[in-house]
């Protein structure tokens, strides 16, 4: 089985995640960029990079997308999520804008 084909973006912060480089995922990013998880919000760069910091890279993350769908801007993930905050299956939300990921929305489970 062939891992999912997702849009560079997108790829690029996974990427960082992966190889623990808070600077790339930042990068990742629109100057407006930000990352919901589970209805926290946390906007722009530094509220990215906190994030990056407390809930991904600081915490030893690794990102598997397991399966993706996109469809013009946004595309939607299930991916594996292991670090010392949460181990285990989600779904996330990508929209792209450019070349860059405008939002990462990782909606409460239900």
């Amino acid at each position: 089985m062939s891992a999912p084909v997702l849009p560079t973006p997108v790829q690029a912060m996974v990427d960082a995640i992966n190889t623990a480089d808070t600077e790339a995922f930042v990068a990742a990013f629109t100057p407006n960029g930000f990352v919901t998880d589970w209805g926290t919000v946390k906007s722009g760069p530094d509220g990215v990079r906190s994030w990056a910091v407390s809930d991904a890279i600081g915490a030893g993350a690794r990102m598997t997308v397991l399966s993706s769908e996109t469809d013009g801007d946004t595309t939607h993930v299930r991916f594996g999520w292991s670090s010392r905050v949460f181990n285990g299956e989600s779904d996330g939300i990508f929209v792209v804008e450019g070349d860059k990921v405008a939002s990462f929305t990782i909606p409460p489970a239900h």
